[in-house]
């Protein structure tokens, strides 16, 4: 499938200059009937972490809306220590859009393999629950790349 220019990811993580926004130990109560850590596992502790990302953008709440381009590279293995990075893709008027990258560093080695990745969008929300503006780190409404 084609993708459109707008949806294209141009956005990079040097895993070796971010603090992850998670880790955690993959566990045998995670697991397939192959074995292997399940799919939505991994997608529900990259969710957490590019909500916790989203959370520091927005300066409050956010609630998650979409997932789009997930990719599944390589499996997860019982033991594999899971890392979440995450950068800000693109900032809306009322949404954070969040690449988050999944890497894992295996049982008894030292090199990190990069096993997912995925967009996540959050939409940033008031007290009531209903959208609000997302605003900059300085506490300014955002004014570009409106939704």
């Amino acid at each position: 499938m084609a993708q459109d220019k707008t949806d294209a990811v141009d956005t990079v993580i040097d895993k070796d200059t971010t603090t992850p926004s998670m880790r955690t130990i993959a566990m045998p109560a995670d697991t397939n009937p192959a074995g292997d850590i399940f799919g939505g596992w991994i997608l529900s502790q990259m969710d957490l972490a590019g909500g916790s990302h989203a959370y520091y953008i927005a300066q409050g709440r956010v609630s998650t809306v979409a997932v789009t381009g997930m990719q599944f590279h390589l499996p997860v293995y019982v033991g594999d220590e899971v890392s979440c990075y995450c950068a800000t893709h693109r900032i809306g008027t009322t949404s954070i859009t969040v690449l988050v990258e999944t890497w894992v560093r295996r049982r008894r080695l030292e090199q990190a393999v990069k096993v997912t990745e995925g967009l996540f969008t959050f939409v940033a929300l008031d007290e009531r629950g209903e959208p609000r503006p997302v605003r900059d780190l300085d506490g300014e409404l955002n004014r570009t790349n409106h939704e």
